[in-house]
């Protein structure tokens, strides 16, 4: 008799817990951040689409730009002297002719590599494919710093991904971020966490995605049905639709992250018909290397005009 009594008590303290941390949480209040204020389903290209053009250079964002997307996604390293840059790796071998680390090379140096020099339609290696194509290799396409993108780029949303997970590079990002003027206008995410922190910390004011850390926990709350008690302290879950062998996505992971302010952005969604699912799901942005397709899809205007006639439908 004893062992269910004291079941039924820590039952009874599990539920009035609940019922408190429920009336206590918050759902993340509305931000100004320009991406997540986009009507219906937002459009970001993923390093501003990696299948369309080579991917972090000013290429492929004036073009997405330029296509009608939302938001241009990119990824972020600092250099040698400091400066924040778009570039994926944390080397430039498999993007340039050149060779070594982004955080050991000055800008200088590093803006005078041909960043098309490895891109082919099909994705860019170090070995390039023999007989691949190579249509921008030698045509002035170079790593950009952030605040040129910025500068160049001022009315779209822009998802800066801190690649170099350190206290330093978390913290320029903010200075570059209030100097130009654009804390509303950009959203920062990270795989780190602590790195993700630190910025938050130094940037209360600009939007966030959520940390992996983060994504696990509403995951399990969401899975649990107990979102109800959780105050976010993000505007956004960036996702895969699967991870670890585990559906992420489902319409009711999205209606939870709505009923706490939060939006779902999905990546990296190429394929037309995954696409049309998700939408169909009310997920909030689609993360993508084909724009194009997202744009044609949602009957968006499309200036086919930008696209490069190399690109399959």
């Amino acid at each position: 008799m004893r062992i269910p009594r004291v079941l039924s008590f820590v039952i009874l303290l599990l539920v009035l817990l609940y019922a408190v941390l429920s009336v206590l949480a918050k759902p993340r209040p509305e931000h100004q951040y320009i991406g997540l204020n986009v009507p219906g389903v937002a459009v970001m290209a993923h390093a501003g689409g990696d299948r369309l053009w080579p991917g972090n250079t000013m290429r492929a964002f004036e073009g997405a730009v330029a296509l009608g997307v939302d938001v241009l996604e990119l990824d972020m390293h600092a250099t040698s002297d400091g400066v924040l840059v778009a570039i994926h790796d944390d080397t430039v071998d498999r993007t340039t002719e050149g060779r070594g680390a982004v955080a050991q090379i000055g800008f200088p140096q590093l803006a005078l590599l041909d960043a098309g020099y490895r891109w082919t339609p099909s994705g860019t290696s170090v070995e390039v494919p023999q007989g691949a194509a190579l249509p921008y290799r030698g045509t002035n396409v170079s790593i950009p710093s952030l605040r040129e993108v910025l500068q160049t780029l001022p009315g779209v949303g822009v998802n800066v991904d801190i690649k170099q997970h350190d206290e330093a590079t978390a913290l320029a990002l903010c200075e570059v971020i209030r100097s130009e003027d654009a804390t509303d206008r950009v959203m920062v995410a990270s795989f780190s966490a602590p790195t993700l922190n630190t910025f938050r910390r130094a940037c209360p004011e600009v939007s966030t995605s959520a940390s992996p850390r983060e994504v696990v926990t509403f995951f399990v709350l969401s899975t649990l049905r107990l979102t109800a008690a959780y105050s976010p302290p993000f505007d956004a879950l960036q996702v895969p639709v699967k991870q670890a062998g585990l559906t992420v996505v489902t319409p009711h992971f999205v209606r939870a992250a709505h009923s706490r302010g939060v939006e779902v952005h999905v990546w990296t969604i190429d394929d037309v018909d995954e696409m049309a699912r998700l939408i169909e799901m009310d997920v909030d942005g689609i993360i993508t290397d084909r724009p194009d397709r997202a744009l044609d899809l949602l009957r968006r205007p499309l200036d086919r005009s930008v696209v490069p006639t190399w690109v399959v439908p």
